[in-house]
């Protein structure tokens, strides 16, 4: 075999080259058309640009409202709590963690009323659901809850403010004895 005798075994087309004349059937315009930002160098369009018309973001209605205050929480059912562990034992964040029924991003930890319990566990979790708590009571666990109720918050909120109101009545009343 001889090199002229070598055959191309893949096809490879030749790259198309534009602005070469008329003769060439790419020349002038160079293939890019008339006018307009796709004729010219640079960037072309924004993503989304929608030719000046009002974009589709701004036609569709705002809807709803997102609370910044919101807390996500991390739940578990008691009915996986019934399956993993044995009457008795402690449950927290940790053990959870340990034998891998929590995901990996850190959240507060909430218990649901999803499934039966059968036997008596000493759980500690941020928040418990109203049923959650009356269920692992029920057969004799208990139940530590870390995070405060919405009741206790409040209450909490509230002699913060009168705190700081009588702390500001107080700071007026020097003021005025000097």
């Amino acid at each position: 075999m001889k090199l002229h005798e070598l055959k191309n075994t893949f096809n490879r087309q030749a790259r198309k080259r534009v602005g070469r004349g008329d003769g060439s059937g790419n020349g002038r315009t160079a293939g890019r058309g008339d006018k307009g930002a796709g004729a010219r160098t640079g960037p072309k369009r924004r993503p989304f640009f929608e030719g000046g018309q009002i974009p589709l973001i701004r036609r569709l209605p705002k809807r709803g409202f997102n609370n910044p205050n919101h807390i996500e929480f991390e739940v578990i059912n008691l009915a996986v709590l019934e399956k993993n562990f044995q009457a008795g034992d402690e449950i927290t964040r940790e053990t959870l963690e340990q034998r891998g029924l929590l995901g990996k991003e850190p959240m507060p930890l909430k218990v649901l009323a999803v499934g039966e319990v059968t036997k008596a566990f000493k759980v500690t979790a941020d928040k418990f659901s109203a049923t959650a708590k009356a269920k692992i009571e029920a057969v004799g666990g208990s139940v530590t809850q870390l995070m405060p109720t919405f009741e206790e918050a409040k209450a909490a909120k509230r002699a913060a403010r009168n705190a700081a109101k009588h702390k500001k009545a107080a700071l007026a009343k020097m003021a005025e004895e000097k």
